[in-house]
């Protein structure tokens, strides 16, 4: 009965983690897009540089979007 439990909880952790490498693959795949399209101008390493807080506070918006994807998905 054990084993039964073990294995069941194994395949619930990797259908999620599945899920999860999924979900976070296309989410930096959608955000690229973004980034190449609507952000064609503006460098965010290089205005992270210059201390441009707009941009610091949008890279941190996108982490957070990205941390949210992937415990969304570690929680199951």
């Amino acid at each position: 009965m054990e084993s039964d439990f073990v294995y069941s909880t194994l395949f619930n952790f990797a259908v999620g983690l599945a899920y999860t490498l999924s979900a976070l693959v296309i989410a930096v795949a959608a955000l690229k897009i973004v980034d190449k399209l609507l952000l064609r101008k503006l460098d965010i390493e290089e205005e992270l540089k210059n201390n441009n807080m707009a941009v610091a506070v949008f890279a941190s918006a996108i982490l957070v979007f990205v941390g949210l994807i992937v415990g969304m998905g570690l929680r199951g």
